[in-house]
């Protein structure tokens, strides 16, 4: 298909997706948990399908050598097809998040005026080998009145065409126009391309996948965009904290899934601590087959560690190595965490509460821990249901994003004849 026959149906998609929207922001929030439970049925009903075009994404896969983190990240079953279901029953069951006044004031010349959360309108969402977030996506876009432009990664392709196709045809029988849910049908770049620059039909876009795509979707989007480049997620070690407790939540952060962005990549020991935390630890992590790239003090207590050079505490590894530094100090933990990380997910381990309250206060981060595992930064386990992603700005949204972030806001003035 040529760049001009694309773009003739990225604009039809443009267009069903504003009536949509449209649609779907005056619908009545009863209306919209009527909706989503039906596409939470329907994707139920489809999970055979669903499953089988699942199956031919990981032969191709596997075939082409892709990574067992990201495989792990592609693969369907029964069991996390149901865990899609759930969360949009979960997401369908919130409160609405459009149409909350969120101040009010009346001015002394009378005039009453009232800050409103509306939809943003159309929102695209361009990710990789995650077929579950086609679900997600649709789930809350829907939720927040929002109509939803999805662009796949190849390596999904067939399981994101499924999805898609049940939910819209879940989103019709409910009344809804055609075009609430819509999946881009092309895998090349080009389409991209072309999608980043529909700022006339899309509001908002966001993309979530590897550093690369995100920073060549900021580069060349001509819509806002919202984003998280990479987690570099750290815990700090205290002087004081119990070492059977923080070895155990070591190895849930680092080890549970280190695919993800959430899991735990760097971890600070206080100088006060490391003679006796070091040792322990690095046997947990040799039965954890975790590799160690550490400093020079690290390497002094764990004989198997790798020394670390300076690009090892800016990594986001997404396997099982683990850059450790020994530090003196929350303060100068506070300091490299603010330096080094990306601002996603950042914790504590300590029964200091100053140095707690040091932490808390001075991190610069969407998500701090006290005491428990970055594994948490997740909109599920933050009772959001699904998640549209996590993101580590500062406008609009910070953090894993559920419905209420997926709405901005008008003013809405009332007067009675008043002129300036």
């Amino acid at each position: 298909m040529t760049t001009e026959e694309m773009q003739i149906v990225l604009n039809d998609m443009g267009r069903k997706a504003k009536r949509a929207a449209t649609a779907l922001a005056i619908l009545p929030d009863e209306a919209k948990r009527l909706c989503l439970t039906r596409m939470a049925e329907a994707i139920e009903q489809d999970s055979e399908i669903i499953c089988r075009a699942n199956a031919e994404d990981i032969a191709a896969a596997c075939e082409n050598g892709l990574a067992p983190a990201m495989i792990d990240r592609l693969t369907l079953n029964a069991n996390r097809v149901s865990a899609m279901a759930q969360g949009m029953l979960t997401v369908a069951a919130q409160s609405d998040p459009v149409g909350k006044v969120i101040s009010k004031t009346v001015r002394p010349n009378g005039l009453e005026i009232s800050k409103v959360s509306v939809p943003f309108g159309v929102i695209g969402i361009i990710y990789e080998a995650r077929p579950n977030v086609t679900a997600d996506a649709a789930g809350i876009c829907i939720k927040a009145g929002n109509a939803v432009i999805l662009r796949g990664g190849k390596e999904a392709f067939n399981s994101n065409m499924a999805i898609a196709a049940t939910l819209n045809r879940a989103a019709i029988s409910c009344g809804l126009p055609d075009g609430v849910v819509q999946l881009i049908p092309w895998v090349g770049h080009e389409a991209v391309k072309l999608m980043l620059k529909m700022d006339r039909y899309i509001d908002l876009i966001i993309p979530r996948g590897g550093e690369r795509l995100i920073r060549a979707v900021v580069a060349d989007a001509t819509m806002p965009v919202l984003k998280h480049y990479k987690g570099v997620c750290h815990l700090f070690v205290d002087e004081n904290f119990d070492i059977d407790l923080a070895l155990k939540i070591i190895v849930n952060a680092k080890c549970q899934r280190p695919g993800v962005c959430n899991a735990l990549e760097t971890l600070l020991v206080d100088s006060a601590a490391a003679a006796e935390f070091l040792p322990r630890f690095a046997e947990v992590m040799k039965e954890q087959g975790v590799e160690i790239r550490g400093d020079e003090t690290v390497c002094k207590y764990c004989p198997d560690a790798i020394p670390a050079t300076e690009d090892d505490y800016y990594a986001e590894y997404l396997n099982l190595t683990l850059a450790v530094r020994v530090v003196d100090g929350v303060d100068e933990a506070i300091s490299h965490i603010n330096t080094y990380g990306s601002g996603h997910s950042d914790g504590i381990l300590s029964f200091n509460n100053a140095n707690i309250s040091a932490f808390t206060s001075m991190v610069d981060s969407s998500t701090v821990y006290v005491n428990a595992s970055t594994r948490f930064t997740d909109g599920g386990e933050f009772g959001m249901g699904a998640e549209i992603g996590i993101s580590t700005d500062k406008l609009h949204a910070r953090g894993p994003m559920g419905a209420d972030e997926l709405t901005t806001y008008k003013y809405i003035v009332r007067g009675s004849g008043q002129i300036r």
